[in-house]
């Protein structure tokens, strides 16, 4: 582009200020139209063979020189976009050079190993706080039990008692639930691999939820539940499906109607279980799997439970390769579907 730009400069010298000084001392002439013309197809060809060059020139090598300098921003974008909790260690690449990008991703880097030292310090706190609170929690149980069992013991005293023993036994699914969240974000929670029958899972599941429902006058029924394998921890599974019909059942509509269906789906299975009731907002179904998130405050109050339920259920759903899913309408259908693979012939077996 400079070069471009030096000769139409150059040739814009000649033709119009060397030329017509030369012709001026040549002998005087009349000036003719063929002249002017002569002059102005000069012009055109210095804009056609050196100013169309550069505009060319300029615009590809803007383009090329820009895309240049800003790669190194495109790059780093990407590799921030991949960061999350369970990567901060990994470090973004640098270049090395000492310019601002790469003073930039190594300021990124350590602030993703601060973030990192932060994430450990808080599964830390909450594994040993919860292994803690397991014990006095296990003595208070055990000492309640004990005081219950006394055939002397006034109805009043045992009522008290009675209500001091479900908020332990609240307590202590919730110090669970946590232990259990806080090892599977470190990694340290080991699922077992085997072959698991779910059609029988999700029938005992059935069962469990009408016994949960027969209180509030709510139906469960149970539709197609074909014979199906998948490969996976028994336990596991079974909490899965526990998690959501509780919570199905609990946030069903009095006298309403829960439905759970086990359904093929493209080399998976699909666990679908919906349930009638008020639905869930937009804005609140975004932040069902936040641990001890439960919606509005006002609907939540009458409803027991610490919000660890379906955070524990989407776990053990991703654990297994698989997906979990809640979808509403407000007013009249909510929808959970667990989505899992199905195991191969190999590893099931005769």
């Amino acid at each position: 582009m400079s070069a471009a730009l030096l000769a139409m400069g150059l040739l814009s010298y000649w033709e119009f200020v060397v030329e017509p000084r030369r012709a001026q001392l040549r002998p005087a002439g009349p000036k003719t139209e063929e002249a002017e013309e002569n002059t102005l197809a000069d012009l055109g060809e210095l804009l056609l063979w050196c100013g169309l060059p550069a505009l060319a020139l300029a615009l590809g090598g803007g383009w090329w020189l820009t895309r240049k300098a800003t790669e190194p921003v495109a790059a780093l974008t990407r590799a921030a976009e991949r960061v999350n909790e369970h990567n901060l260690r990994e470090q973004l690449s640098r270049t090395g050079n000492g310019d601002e990008l790469d003073r930039l991703t190594e300021v990124f880097n350590h602030m993703t190993e601060r973030l990192d030292d932060s994430f450990q310090r808080i599964r830390e706190f909450t594994l040993h706080a919860s292994h803690e609170l397991k014990t006095p929690l296990t003595v208070m149980h055990g000492e309640l039990e004990t005081w219950l069992g006394q055939e002397n013991l006034a109805t009043p005293d045992r009522q008290r008692l009675e209500s001091e023993l479900d908020e332990v036994q609240r307590l202590t699914t919730i110090v669970d639930g946590l232990t259990l969240l806080t090892k599977a974000g470190a990694g340290l929670v080991r699922l077992a691999r085997e072959p698991v029958p779910l059609d029988e899972l999700v029938r005992e599941a059935a069962g469990d939820a009408q016994s949960l429902a027969r209180p509030r006058r709510v139906t469960v029924q149970l539709g197609t539940c074909d014979p199906i394998t998948v490969l996976g921890d028994r336990h596991r599974l079974r909490q899965l499906l526990l998690n959501l019909c509780d919570n199905a059942v609990k946030y069903a509509e009095e006298g309403g109607q829960v439905n759970l269906e086990l359904l093929p789906a493209n080399g998976a299975v699909e666990v679908v279980i919906s349930n009638t009731g008020p639905g869930i907002t937009p804005a609140v179904l975004a932040r069902v799997f936040e641990p001890f998130f439960r919606g509005d405050a006002s609907h939540s109050q009458r409803i027991e439970g610490c919000g660890l339920g379906l955070s524990i259920a989407r776990w053990i759903a991703e654990a297994h390769q698989g997906t979990l899913e809640i979808h509403s309408e407000p007013g009249k259908l909510t929808t959970a579907r667990a989505r899992l693979p199905v195991a191969s012939s190999g590893a099931v077996g005769p």
